[in-house]
């Protein structure tokens, strides 16, 4: 009785993140550029948050050295990925493909940056490199 229960909950869930993925906007196939705008926009913030999530679970196993630390290096990375991006974006200033441009690099930084978290929270038994 045990498995089928599980199994419930596992296809309930299964559904639901099916669903999130059927509700998902293919920024790609949108025509106009006021939507791809938002659409980008709202893929960064979607990103963002998951970066905020990632950083939070993270802190939470360092000690408070170790957390200053982080919070430092997240702060020169903040600065640098929206200077990053503010140039590579530079020659769409004024244009209307600006905000949907800037939403792009946001998101590739924003993405890379919590693979980045991901591997520094994950230490193998010897691993001198190792952040915690």
């Amino acid at each position: 009785m045990k498995s089928i229960g599980a199994m419930k909950a596992f296809c309930a869930l299964s559904l639901c993140f099916m669903g999130a993925n059927v509700l998902a906007e293919d920024c790609g196939v949108l025509e106009k550029q006021a939507d791809m705008n938002r659409c980008h926009a709202s893929e960064y913030k979607a990103a963002d948050r998951t970066l905020n999530d990632v950083y939070a679970s993270y802190r939470a196993t360092l000690d408070e050295t170790r957390k200053k630390s982080l919070a430092n290096a997240q702060n020169a990375w903040i600065k640098y990925r929206d200077l990053s991006c503010d140039f590579e974006t530079s020659g769409a200033k004024g244009g209307s493909v600006f905000q949907m441009a800037l939403s792009i690099c946001l998101t590739e930084k924003t993405r890379a940056r919590i693979e980045e978290i991901k591997k520094l929270s994950v230490c193998e038994e010897g691993d001198v490199s190792c952040s915690r």
